[in-house]
């Protein structure tokens, strides 16, 4: 039994390091000289640079911060607009008998699994007659496409985890229905909230062809396109790149550390009931 338990602990480790390990190549590909990306095969870099991370933040035609700002609008409306609507939903679907119930959410999983590059061409068509194109709201709804199915799916289970009878005490206490909402229901559901923001600011953050389709000036261009800039015709600046990567990643990291024991909870409560 000792034995088994072993060997599972190696094979989780092991797919652990497999998981981690273009993340520390990507580091240790940032604070290496350019001549030693590929000159230098090794684990361990030999030589240790901060120049590409400087060269990032003062290059004068390529403008860090200023992605870094349009990715934080865009990803912020995103979870934002996603709550605003997949909450009410959720909460719609979990308290309401509806007939069909189970093929509309069978049909919001199916939309989940819509790829970009499906929806991009038909969001294009419908944003030029709307004047949405090159616009952080295009953008943002487009975004919205792709994390209001799972914040509605996520928050449904929290919904009917908690009991009717809170909304009832609630009521003969002269509580309206959106006070009880607001004041009880959503509070307990707290952890599903949490997920389905992280999951949306998330999703919204890494995205790149909703951004590349719509987004003609690259004064509004998120910090995906702008790794763009670091690609050339007949090369590419790699440990830049590398770089720029690693502080774009720092968002994302920093999310998971505060919200990480709800999205846990919450992908479990979705994985039981």
């Amino acid at each position: 039994m000792g034995g088994k338990k072993w060997i599972m602990s190696f094979v989780g480790l092991f797919i652990v390091l497999t998981f981690l390990f273009p993340i520390y190549w990507m580091i240790i590909s940032s604070i290496k000289p350019m001549a030693d990306i590929f000159g230098d095969s090794s684990i361990i870099p030999k030589r240790i640079t901060f120049e590409a991370y400087v060269n990032i933040f003062t290059q004068q035609d390529i403008k860090i911060l200023s992605y870094f700002k349009n990715s934080f609008i865009i990803s912020f409306g995103a979870m934002v607009g996603t709550l605003c609507l997949a909450t009410p939903a959720a909460y719609a679907i979990a308290r309401k008998k509806i007939k069909g119930i189970t093929l509309f959410l069978l049909f919001v999983l199916i939309t989940q699994m819509f790829p970009s590059n499906m929806l991009a061409l038909p969001l294009y068509s419908m944003y030029a007659d709307l004047g949405l194109l090159n616009t952080y709201t295009g953008v943002i709804i487009a975004n919205m496409t792709l994390s209001i199915p799972f914040a509605i799916l996520v928050m449904r289970t929290y919904f009917l985890m908690i009991p009717d009878a809170l909304e009832e005490a609630a009521a003969i206490d002269g509580c309206t229905r959106w006070g009880a909402f607001f004041k009880i229901i959503l509070p307990l559901a707290k952890p599903g909230v949490y997920t389905a923001a992280a999951f949306s600011f998330l999703l919204a953050w890494g995205e790149f062809l909703y951004s590349l389709t719509m987004l003609k000036d690259n004064d509004k261009w998120p910090v995906t396109l702008g790794m763009r800039q670091f690609v050339g015709q007949f090369s590419t600046n790699w440990s830049e790149l590398m770089a720029l990567s690693v502080v774009s990643s720092l968002p994302i990291i920093i999310i998971f550390i505060f919200t990480q024991r709800y999205i846990v909870s919450g992908i479990s409560a979705g994985s039981v009931k």
